[in-house]
């Protein structure tokens, strides 16, 4: 497929015919791959072979590893819909160093508590939604809600599952990062995603070797920055944070975004209809009454349906959020992958996100005793360890992430994760940061909101319901 759609471009033959040449001639054609993708560098070609992974029994901690390449495509098994049975990975780097007695003992404390708030928080949701309780169809929504409550306390070992697609140039580049990596996990993985897919196509993935940029560069930045002496303010260094519930202001911090970015919008919408460069589209914007402004962007949003994306030019204006999220919470909004996005290792001084219902049903004790025993075999892990301590850390903990969106993408989140059918923990911190992105850019936000309120917004702005509502589920 690849070698046909590469000789599109010199070849006067149909493309069908090409297709049929290369079926014909697979050695040849696997020749052809290699001088076009390696000697004359059109890597583009590797993107017209498309593998299907089934990715079976791998932790959770690998699990953020795969899904950080946001050009492959992810399907996972959710902790919110199916119920866990203690299954977990014995990490290779524990066994090395002769610490497995303490990392099952805390594994299984976890897991027993799993199950112990389960079954409490399952009554407490059906006794607190009653009206939810007398309709069996919502029954599975309660339920829910209680697995996706109790798996707070499991850890980054616990094993899950997913469905990989990605087409072989971005195979290969997960093959070649992969190389790189310390988790034994990772690179047993790897190695069997590689031996599978050069059985089938060995001429399209070609740079697949580990490689000093990828296995040294963030270790030697941290190495530079630690030479540095750059003072802090010890926030994050003082005594642990515990128990702290999720979705609090300080979690979300607006640090950065595009200046006047009402006006960029503008000046793009005026610059897309009409003939004017666009530094003259700045200037018309500016100039602009204030109630031009606000029905030029109205006009961009008049016939939108809760299913539409906001314009393309949303895209010129951006916004970079400092938060501080769970596991859990990470575990979602990694999947943005329009977004950029970097995360720090995982932290004990951020503390955990105690759901409020294991508060509810007067569970937190037992939560922050298995926290506590967590955190002290993390600790006695890091001393024998340079990785692989992380597995036992748990879905509560958390890390600082640095998140930068263009305002398209912010309405997408929007409409995805504050709908109610959303978990708590990641809505209310979308949530956060709209009201934020809201705060410094009012016009380009007039219609930002979750995917159920969008009819309430709709109304509110154009004093009209939209034609269409979201349909019931």
């Amino acid at each position: 497929m690849s070698a046909a759609y590469a000789r599109i471009s010199r070849d006067p033959r149909s493309v069908d015919t090409l297709r049929a040449v290369a079926r014909t001639e697979v050695e040849r054609a696997r020749r052809s791959n290699k001088t076009i993708i390696f000697k004359m560098g059109h890597h583009s070609v590797a993107e017209h072979a498309v593998f299907n992974f089934d990715i079976i029994s791998v932790s959770r901690l690998a699990i953020e590893e795969i899904e950080k390449f946001r050009l492959c495509s992810y399907t996972e098994k959710s902790q919110r819909y199916v119920k866990l049975e203690d299954g977990f990975l014995l990490p290779e780097e524990i066994k090395q160093v002769g610490k497995q007695k303490i990392f099952l003992a805390v594994i299984k404390a976890q897991n027993d508590l799993y199950h112990d708030l389960y079954k409490k928080l399952k009554p407490y949701f059906f006794e607190r939604f009653p009206t939810l309780a007398t309709n069996p169809k919502t029954h599975s929504t309660l339920t829910g809600w209680a697995k996706e409550d109790a798996r707070y306390c499991v850890s980054l070992a616990t094993l899950g599952q997913l469905g990989m697609t990605a087409n072989a140039r971005n195979l290969e580049f997960l093959i070649r990062r992969f190389a790189s990596k310390d988790l034994a996990e990772i690179r047993e993985l790897n190695q069997k995603i590689y031996t599978l897919a050069k059985a089938v196509a060995p001429s399209i993935l070609l740079f697949t070797e580990s490689n000093d940029y990828d296995a040294k560069t963030y270790e030697n930045l941290e190495r530079t920055v630690e030479s540095l002496s750059i003072e802090h303010n010890g926030q994050d260094h003082g005594k642990e944070k515990k128990g702290i519930e999720g979705g609090e202001g300080e979690c979300v911090q607006l640090v950065d975004h595009t200046s006047d970015g009402d006006m960029k919008l503008i000046a793009a919408l005026l610059h897309t209809s009409s003939k004017s460069p666009y530094e003259e589209c700045l200037v018309k914007a500016e100039a602009l009454e204030a109630e031009q402004k606000n029905n030029l962007c109205k006009t961009a949003f008049e016939h939108m349906e809760f299913f539409n994306a906001v314009l393309r030019e949303f895209e010129y204006v951006d916004l970079t959020f400092d938060l501080v999220i769970s596991a859990t919470c990470f575990a979602q909004l990694k999947r943005h992958r329009m977004a950029t996005l970097t995360a720090q290792p995982y932290n004990l001084h951020l503390g955990v996100t105690l759901p409020p219902s294991i508060r509810d049903i007067g569970a937190d004790r037992d939560f922050l005793a298995v926290i506590d025993q967590t955190e002290e075999c993390y600790r006695t892990l890091g001393d024998s360890l340079k990785t692989g301590a992380e597995y036992v850390l748990t879905n509560s903990h958390r890390r600082r992430v640095l998140m930068k969106v263009n305002a398209r993408e912010l309405y997408h989140m929007a409409r995805l994760r504050e709908d109610t059918t959303a978990q708590w923990d990641i809505r209310q911190i979308v949530s956060r940061m709209s009201q934020k992105a809201k705060e410094v850019m009012p016009l380009t936000f007039l219609l930002v909101g979750a995917k159920d309120a969008y009819p309430e917004i709709y109304k509110e702005l154009f004093n009209k319901p939209p034609k269409l509502k979201p349909p019931k589920l």
